[in-house]
Order: structure tokens, then sequence, then C-alpha cells
């Protein structure tokens, strides 16, 4: 049985982390978040200690060091611009971490981190559940054994749709989450590169606080892609339906169905990780490496390959 540290825990997000420590028959012994709603741990560690103060939960971390207390795993399930200080943390500690996408909001932040590795000897580990997925396993293995000099369409479409808390808070400051490409989108571009190879083009079409579009091209792939949490960005029918959220990935116009089969990704992550094969640094710096780019890039509005959703 491993022990855990869990940054973060009152985030929406950190649920799926609880499940996957307890389904693999593992420990939390210490858990942080500056918000106290965290009455979701009872279902899973009810006597796990809880800290407000990341002071305080610093130091708790050191007294069970001193007292014999190893945690092997720190959990970081933060907003997005304190994860490298939180993987920092864990690894000062002489634990792994485990943390959520985007691993970092910049490249430069990737390098340092593996320095960090090689002088503490401890692992970063992120979560890139898509590569998990059945579907997209499934679609991998479809281009790797197809003409290897095919290059593939893709449109891509993402809108989930959010609420006004979300400008208020820190998703929706630049600064903090990267903005909607990276906040949104970093899986996206992970899953893109790791089955259709590397960028050689990557073009802005739209950026805005609440939208953000381009094109990228890769080695066998040319990707039109929207991404939004704008619930007037929901197709019309969808919106009949009830859903705020409305998502397709096509490629050559054949649609890839991964809705479903989200449910367990976290526990088999963990699991993967556990056994010494989770993802680490150097997977998770493309896909901080587009993101980056994309933040930072003129935008050339609707010139080139563009997103239908654009003309919206």
């Amino acid at each position: 049985m491993k022990n855990f540290g869990i940054v973060g825990v009152a985030g929406y997000i950190a649920i799926r982390h609880l499940k996957a420590i307890k389904d693999t028959g593992n420990q939390l012994v210490a858990a942080l978040d500056r918000f106290d709603s965290v009455g979701q741990m009872d279902a899973f560690f009810p006597e796990a200690d809880f800290f407000v103060e990341f002071e305080r939960f610093d130091r708790h971390f050191d007294k069970l060091k001193r007292t014999g207390t190893k945690i092997d795993y720190v959990s970081i399930c933060s907003p997005n611009y304190l994860h490298d200080s939180h993987i920092r943390f864990a690894l000062r500690h002489g634990a792994d971490a485990i943390c959520e996408k985007p691993l970092v909001l910049n490249p430069w932040n990737v390098d340092a981190l593996m320095e960090i590795e090689r002088e503490t000897g401890k692992r970063i580990y992120n979560i890139l559940q898509l590569r998990l997925h059945p579907s997209i396993i499934a679609l991998k293995q479809k281009i790797d054994n197809g003409p290897k000099d095919k290059i593939y369409d893709i449109d891509l479409t993402y809108i989930t749709s959010r609420g006004r808390w979300y400008d208020i808070s820190w998703k929706g400051d630049m600064h903090k989450s990267g903005g909607v490409a990276t906040n949104i989108g970093v899986h996206f571009y992970d899953m893109l590169t790791w089955i259709f190879g590397d960028v050689k083009e990557n073009t802005v079409h739209l950026r805005d606080d609440h939208r953000s579009a381009g094109y990228l091209e890769l080695e066998k792939a040319r990707v039109r892609w929207y991404l939004s949490v704008d619930y007037n960005d929901v197709p019309e029918e969808y919106k009949a339906k009830g859903q705020r959220t409305y998502r397709s990935i096509t490629v050559e116009d054949d649609e890839i169905e991964f809705s479903g089969g989200f449910t367990d990704l976290h526990t088999l992550s963990y699991q993967n990780i556990l056994e010494g094969n989770g993802f680490g640094l150097a997977e998770a710096k493309k896909s901080i490496e587009i993101v980056h780019d994309i933040r930072n890039s003129e935008i050339k509005g609707l010139t080139g390959e563009w997103h239908p959703f654009c003309k919206k």
C-alpha cells in the first residue's frame, strides 16, 4: 500500500483522483485546499488529515517524514498556474508527483522540472487519459497500420459551455489557466500528436476569452480545430435536447465516437503509474509547446484552412 497526499482536493476533478487512489488499494494520508467544502473525502478517506493553509500542509509532511511515515505520491489537482510549484513541493518531500493536465503552462517549465527529476531521482507523471481511451487507441492502431504516406483531414470541435462564474474564477484568467486552448484543449493536442506526429504548422485564426480556433498541420494530418466555452456556439439541435456540450472529432469525415468510456480512465492511469508505466515529462512537452504557441501567436483571421464554426 502506497501513501498519498493530494493538493486541490476541493476541485471538481479531484474526486476522480480520490477514487483512483481508493480503487488501486492505496491510502490518502493528507489533503490540501484553500476551500473547505471537501465533504467528498468522506466517501473515500474520512481519516485523512486536511489543511487549508499550504504552510501547515508543508509542516505536516515534514512531521510525517520525521516520524517514519513516507509519502510516496502527491496528486496535484490545483489551478494550472500552481502545478509547477506543487510538483516541486512533492519532489522536495521525496514523493513522485501525479499531475492533472496541463502539466505546466510553458515549455521551459518542463525543462526545469526535468532537471529537478534528475536531482531528486523522483518522477513526475501527467494524466493523459485520452491515450488510454479504447476509441483513441483503436484510431491510433488504424493510422499506424494504414498507408504510410497518407495525410488525413481532421476537424476537431469541442464546446463545453460555462456560466458567468467562469470569467470570475482563475479559469477565466489567461495568466492562471493559459486560456481556452490550454484549459480545455491541451489533452486533444496531446492525443493528435501522439497519433499523427509532430507539428509542422500552427496557425491561430481566432482567440478571445471564450473561444479559440486554428489550424494544425502535423506529419500525417491537417487539423482544423475549434474550442469554446460559450453556450451560443452549441449547435441548435443540441440545445433543443437540453445539452450544453458538443464534442466532435472527424477523421476523413468519419466521426470518432469517444463520448463514453471515461469513467475509469483515471484509475487506469494510476494503475499504469504504480506499475512504472505512466506518462512523464517527455510525453507532456509537445502539447505544452502547442498551447504556448497558440497563446502567443499572431491571430491570422479567416485565412487559409479555418474551421467552419469560426463564421459563427
